[in-house]
């Protein structure tokens, strides 16, 4: 709301309240800490600097900087999360000043700029997800390693974070763990998904509650028969 609409709600008498609960567990902006500043050591691996190369050819001469994202991801599967001096490192890469690459970087909520467990856990808490028990779902997490969110575990194996919508609302409640969306969630399945984690096994990722996808919980109401073959229902003359 603007100050402008704040102070005409008051001049009527109506009460005005600021909720100043914090809705993320991170900055926006960049502070130095013994783990993450500019001296923090970040150099890509030889086969890494091969996959630049191929990213970098995909992009026409004069354009090479719109790969700042690509090569930002990059950083991120070798080194886990994204210091400040692997910005640094992105932006000599791609002759770009160092401040576009931070403006990536702090816009993707994809881009992890503090350190993170091995498997890092992104709980949707948006509102499908809350009805269909997300808050139960953290506390099973909770409990389970003993962590909240915004923390990691002494052994950094595991990290939580809230995170807004993950589109897959349909089967909720649900989570992603590193590149894996684990969904339809009960707390007996986030429980066994930890278990199978710490062991060093996969679980089964998607639905697990039985679903194949997202297909309706009690059954398929449409396209239950075998599809029809090419020109159907087009007229004999044509």
């Amino acid at each position: 709301m603007s100050v402008r609409f704040v102070n005409r709600l008051i001049r009527r008498g109506i009460s005005v309240r600021c909720n100043n609960q914090l809705r993320s567990e991170k900055l926006a902006v960049h502070r130095d800490t013994p783990e993450n500043n500019p001296d923090t050591p970040f150099k890509f691996s030889a086969d890494n600097l091969k996959r630049i190369e191929t990213i970098l050819a995909n992009y026409p001469e004069g354009h090479k900087q719109a790969a700042v994202i690509p090569i930002l991801d990059l950083a991120q599967r070798q080194h886990r999360w994204v210091p400040i001096s692997a910005m640094n490192e992105v932006a000599r890469i791609l002759n770009m000043p160092k401040m576009r690459v931070y403006e990536v970087a702090t816009f993707y909520t994809m881009f992890q700029r503090e350190p993170v467990g091995r498997y890092h856990l992104q709980l949707c808490g948006t509102t499908p997800c809350e009805l269909c028990g997300a808050n139960d779902i953290l506390a099973a997490i909770e409990h389970k390693i003993g962590i909240k969110p915004g923390q990691m575990t002494s052994d950094k194996m595991f990290s939580l974070e809230i995170v807004e919508c993950l589109g897959a609302c349909v089967n909720a409640p649900m989570i992603q763990i590193n590149d894996d969306y684990y969904e339809d969630l009960k707390t007996s399945d986030m429980e066994m998904i930890l278990d199978e984690l710490a062991a060093g096994r996969k679980p089964p990722t998607g639905p697990q509650n039985g679903r194949f996808a997202a297909e309706p919980i009690t059954g398929l109401t449409s396209l239950t028969g075998e599809p029809p073959g090419p020109g159907f229902g087009v007229r004999d003359d044509l």
